[in-house]
């Protein structure tokens, strides 16, 4: 099977720079890839992806050399299961609150003796080269979503369950159901201090932190904290900010 790119840095400790692809267009994931990003996450939580274009996005991304990645739209054994058989290689689930919900999660991710993931021919998951499913289980990777006061609390839990090999933070989700603003993300002391203590866990499990990023000068900074699975910026923010730009100086 070849290599994860994204997984080994992830492992190294170093990060792994990714950006988000929601317009379910297979060219756009790609062209991302392209770009030299070392992950193209195909959100179908909160994009518009369908399945036929979410599968030829995946072998776009793959043939340009980063990893394909997938939020699914829950935290569903049959969701998971499909989306790893559909080719993809880093999964992140939303909404993890408790170890119960984040061992449901790792118990999809992983064949036996690991997990229950159910054994299929590989039709899809064949582009990442021969023996496949001998080896699938130390190339995926599963990021759980710490994006609730209530997981805050129990990441340290969470983060412990055997198949979890870091998180993903969802800085809006989390910010509002501590009763925040979204203006408050990254500033509020509460927030701030939340933050720290994912991060803090992760390092003490030996597990790699992420962070939802929108901006360059927020992906820097969550780096900088030692957050390494980062992704800044995304199909549909590139063309509003790119079309803007250039029509900008275009009349001036």
């Amino acid at each position: 099977m070849n290599p994860n790119r994204t997984k080994e840095l992830l492992d190294q400790g170093r990060p792994a720079i990714g950006t988000g692809a929601g317009y379910s267009s297979p060219w756009a994931a790609g062209a991302l890839a392209q770009a030299g990003f070392d992950w193209v996450l195909m959100d179908t939580q909160h994009g518009i992806w369908e399945s036929e274009a979410l599968r030829t996005g995946i072998l776009a991304v793959t043939q340009a050399g980063a990893t394909p990645v997938v939020r699914v739209l829950r935290n569903d054994f049959g969701l998971i299961n499909r989306t790893l058989d559909d080719g993809v290689l880093g999964v992140i689930v939303p909404m993890v609150d408790t170890a119960a919900d984040a061992e449901r999660a790792a118990d999809a991710m992983r064949y036996p003796p690991r997990g229950h993931r159910s054994m299929a021919t590989p039709y899809l998951t064949s582009i990442h080269g021969d023996n496949y499913s001998a080896e699938a289980n130390d190339r995926v990777f599963l990021a759980v979503q710490i994006e609730s006061a209530v997981a805050v609390e129990n990441a340290e839990k969470i983060l412990a369950v055997d198949g979890v090999d870091g998180c993903w933070v969802g800085p809006a989700d989390m910010a509002l159901t501590m009763g925040l603003t979204l203006a408050d993300i990254a500033v509020h002391d509460r927030h701030n201090e939340a933050v720290a203590l994912v991060v803090a866990t992760c390092k003490k499990l030996g597990k790699f932190a992420g962070y939802a990023c929108t901006t360059l000068e927020m992906g820097k900074r969550r780096i900088s904290e030692g957050f390494t699975f980062v992704n800044v910026g995304g199909d549909s923010q590139f063309i509003a900010e790119g079309s803007k730009r250039y029509l900008s100086e275009m009349r001036d």
